[in-house]
């Protein structure tokens, strides 16, 4: 048994890097040659290609993911160019699924790129996939993106049989909250079914913070450390462990006696914060360094600090100040190494370009020790070999008319909803739109469409209120 694999949107690869570790143990336990041979990755990070060829076999390949599937004239390297593969895994990209985002689905620029992996597998019918995205996409689209994706992967090439789970990859050994759909098809006339690996081998693995960034090497690669502005530094002083910068908008706003039993709950209040002196000191000090951000929509995750026995919060890739991830004791950003051992990356794990380029790099990454227990349980089932597993997956598709019923009553309370409340529409033009809904969903018409399309009064001879 040897399969040949292709990645796409392979990132620094972190995907393949799991491949290759149970590949790996696959070989020790059963004495065999490594039964994954990697082949080619794709990505159109330049940064990530370059991290990709210095740390894995096969070849990282910079391109656009469907030019590359396409075979378009003028590519000098497409998927024509290489052995056809048997095996395919690609984390299509998430944006526009990611619940820290607007959830355009495939209204989005990138909602579509899964289906780079679907040419990818009518190319060279492959013997499995694995695909992975945002816990997100369920809810994207009213679950429709997700519902088609599904149907899309099951039905390409020769057809697959689909295995679908939201992985929370702090249960499988990883020290971070990361929760991710992996999709794992495996072609019909194989007669196989892929099972859910189940998390409770991983139980006493210790996924602490702690224990994660401890004992890193001096002067390894990554470990630059982000000077921070004094304000910044006063900020995170002034947010205790678990919490984020928002905590400020509230502590300054609390009279003396409350604020006074806040501050002496934060571990470093004797040696940082009490030298201050009077309370009225420590408030004028509080609102100085607190974020002065009106928005309607805060972030979790900013300036949020670490608990230090406990699994990270999901490191993420992009965003400005804030994002970085934050030391629960130190008044700092995590370095790049760090959050590349909160991801699971092994120390020899080295990543090309600069600073925000490769933290780009390793937050857009499947964890490696997350994506090696897929992969192994993928050989299992290929060898027949049993392996501690669930009964069922945590999603299962609806069939087609359990789903049209949930996607019509979904769909017609949003236009209703927005005729209501935007446009003044009385119950009378209210219940007429009932008898388009069906016709719009079967189109395919978004929201935004067939609310212009009422407002053009092309479909209706309807007159919103004024």
């Amino acid at each position: 048994m040897n399969f040949k694999l292709g990645e796409l949107f392979s990132g620094p690869g972190g995907m393949a890097l799991g491949a290759k570790l149970a590949a790996r143990e696959y070989a020790e336990e059963h004495g065999c040659k490594m039964p994954i041979e990697h082949v080619w990755g794709v990505d159109m990070d330049p940064n990530a290609r370059n991290t990709y060829d210095k740390n894995l076999p096969g070849t990282g390949v910079c391109i656009d993911a469907n030019a590359f599937v396409e075979d378009l004239d003028g590519n000098e390297l497409t998927i024509s160019s290489f052995d056809k593969i048997s095996g395919l895994a690609f984390g299509f990209p998430c944006n526009d699924f990611s619940l820290v985002g607007e959830q355009k689905g495939f209204q989005g620029k990138f909602g579509n790129l899964y289906k780079a992996g679907i040419k990818a597998i009518e190319h060279s019918d492959p013997l499995f996939f694995v695909a992975e995205n945002v816990s997100g996409i369920h809810s994207a689209n009213s679950d429709a993106a997700f519902h088609k994706i599904i149907r899309d992967l099951e039905n390409a090439g020769q057809g697959y049989t689909v295995t679908t789970h939201l992985y929370k990859f702090e249960e499988y050994g990883v020290p971070q909250a990361r929760h991710r759909y992996l999709i794992v098809g495996i072609r019909k006339d194989q007669g196989l079914q892929f099972k859910v690996p189940s998390s409770e081998p991983y139980q006493k693995v210790d996924v602490t913070c702690a224990t994660a960034l401890k004992n890193i090497p001096d002067g390894i690669s990554g470990s630059e450390v982000t000077a921070q502005s004094d304000k910044v530094v006063w900020r995170l002083r002034f947010t205790p462990p678990g919490e984020n910068a928002w905590k400020l908008d509230d502590v300054v706003t609390w009279e003396n006696e409350r604020l006074k039993a806040y501050l002496k709950t934060i571990p470093w209040y004797a040696s940082e914060i009490a030298p201050l002196g009077r309370i009225d000191v420590i408030r004028k000090k509080i609102e100085w360094c607190r974020l002065h951000v009106n928005t309607g929509s805060k972030m979790s995750h900013i300036y949020k600090r670490l608990i230090a026995d406990k699994p990270s919060y999901t490191i993420t890739g992009s965003g400005g100040g804030g994002t970085h991830v934050y030391h629960w004791k130190e008044p700092r950003a995590l370095t790049n190494r760090e959050r590349a051992r909160l991801q699971s990356f092994p120390d020899d794990f080295v990543f090309y370009g600069k600073k925000e380029q490769v933290r780009k790099q390793i937050g857009m990454a499947v964890p490696p020790m997350g994506a090696k227990i897929i992969f192994k349980a993928i050989l299992d089932t290929f060898a027949g070999n049993e392996y501690p597993s669930l009964t069922t997956p945590s999603y299962v598709p609806m069939d087609e008319v359990k789903f049209r019923q949930f996607r019509f009553k979904r769909y017609k309370e949003r236009i209703k909803t927005r005729m209501r409340r935007e446009f003044n529409f009385d119950l009378t033009e209210l219940n007429a739109l009932e008898e388009n809904i069906s016709l719009w969903m079967d189109q395919d018409i978004s929201v935004d469409d067939v609310e212009t399309e009422i407002l053009e009064n092309r479909l209706l001879k309807l007159t919103p209120k004024g």
